[in-house]
């Protein structure tokens, strides 16, 4: 890639940070704007001295390339001068469309998993051959002489047909963000179009309906528990250190590995990656190695012991992902009560899976929802918690004032989850437990 001075609209959101250190790693000059409200992502700019500004036209220069946010309108200050200048002006997913083209490139989609397996995968094959990624968590590395991309390819409003990798793994279909997509033929035409741009091969998982009638131009290969997958996962044993398990390529047996995770969807996360690693020929003893050091991603079932109490924090904002995560968590605490703090993220999310959310949530013990987390294009809704708690036996309304009934649980594992702010009912939770 030739070098270029890059100006990012929004610089501290997760991915555009991500890709700011990727591109700044990559000898290219780089600098950005955003709000002053102070956010996890501008500590790792700030220590590569990635100059943040807040937002002003003149700011803009001759020569520079802007990257504009997604959450930005064309007519956005900053935006509206570099078009003034005749500047060229992309978007995120085109951004990352040309270090796609650069490298082996390995695109991550799907409507839950795309995060952990992204950086489950990165992981492995940073430790066996220079890997560059892109995270959805706000991680991301660069090296001008790396051998694979590893990114995630979010479906959200199609940014995902932006790209063109040689491999994709597609963790699920799912009926998700229903601001967007109209309902789950949708979504599933999104994904077929995405798997027509795969240039070698896509590792799908095997039981998802959906990704068993792609039609696509490259070979399909489907990974998961049953004698139909091309990769499978037998004698699986899960214990509260993780799982083990033997994995197979139509039959043949590729060896045995150990993961520190925890649920099924952590096996099928590993089994994915196993894919990828055995059709780039990587030697399968390092990848045992590389798997069984991996020890997760920030907010997805982050743990913390305040006092004796076991916290866990994870991103959890749909019926699937609910249901995965509690799932792990009975699976490394089968001696512990399970106590669930849901904060519903979206009105629109929360009508469009009441009914999906309340069976998801019956897997925890007890449960108590806060209340809804709106969005900036929807902050109000007909819907409210106390519906959903209707849904559920053993659950209550909680608020930043009512925590103290977290304290009536003894031998408990709290599991926070949402997409919204619930860490400030984490923080409350941890304030009262330290008193």
């Amino acid at each position: 890639m030739e070098k270029k001075h890059y100006y990012f609209v929004g610089i501290k959101g997760t991915g555009m940070a991500a890709l700011a250190e990727v591109l700044f790693d990559l000898g290219n000059e780089v600098e950005g704007s955003d709000i002053e409200k102070e956010t996890f992502t501008q500590g790792p700019l700030l220590a590569k001295g990635i100059q943040i500004h807040s937002f002003d036209p003149t700011n803009i220069k001759p020569g520079m390339t802007i990257v504009k946010g997604n959450a930005f309108p064309d007519d956005q200050e900053e935006v509206v001068r570099a078009k003034k200048l005749g500047l060229t002006v992309q978007s995120y997913p085109e951004t990352v469309e040309e270090l796609v083209a650069s490298y082996t490139s390995i695109g991550i989609a799907g409507a839950h998993g795309k995060t952990s397996t992204t950086a489950l995968l990165s992981h492995v094959l940073s430790g066996v051959d220079t890997t560059n990624f892109l995270i959805g968590d706000g991680e991301g590395n660069g090296q001008a002489d790396a051998r694979f991309f590893v990114f995630e390819a979010d479906e959200y409003r199609d940014h995902f047909l932006a790209y063109h990798p040689d491999y994709a793994i597609m963790t699920n279909v799912d009926f998700d963000h229903p601001d967007f997509f109209k309902n789950l033929a949708d979504v599933k035409d999104s994904f077929e179009t995405y798997g027509k741009q795969v240039k070698r091969a896509i590792f799908a998982w095997g039981d998802d309906p959906s990704l068993r009638e792609l039609k696509v131009d490259v070979p399909v290969y489907y990974y998961g528990t049953s004698d139909q997958d091309d990769f499978q996962a037998k004698n699986i044993e899960r214990t509260p250190e993780g799982s083990n398990f033997t994995a197979y390529f139509k039959g043949q047996k590729l060896g045995d590995f150990t993961i520190h995770l925890y649920g099924e969807h952590s096996v099928l996360n590993a089994l994915a990656v196993i894919a990828v690693a055995y059709f780039e020929k990587v030697d399968l003893q390092e990848i045992q190695r590389e798997l069984a050091t991996f020890t997760g991603v920030k907010r997805r079932f982050s743990e913390s012991n305040v006092n004796g109490q076991i916290i866990i924090d994870d991103y959890a904002h749909h019926p699937s992902e609910i249901k995965a995560t509690l799932d792990a968590a009975r699976q490394k605490y089968p001696e512990r009560e399970v106590v669930a703090i849901f904060q519903p993220h979206t009105y629109s999310r929360l009508q469009a899976y009441l009914t999906d959310f309340g069976k998801s949530l019956t897997l925890a013990d007890k449960l108590y929802v806060t209340p809804i987390f709106g969005s900036i294009r929807e902050n109000a809704g007909n819907i409210s918690s106390a519906d959903l708690e209707k849904l559920v036996p053993n659950s209550e309304g909680i608020d930043l004032n009512s925590m103290t009934k977290l304290l009536n649980h003894e031998n408990a594992v709290f599991v926070f989850m949402g997409a919204g702010d619930i860490e400030k009912y984490e923080d409350q939770f941890k304030a009262l437990l330290e008193k």
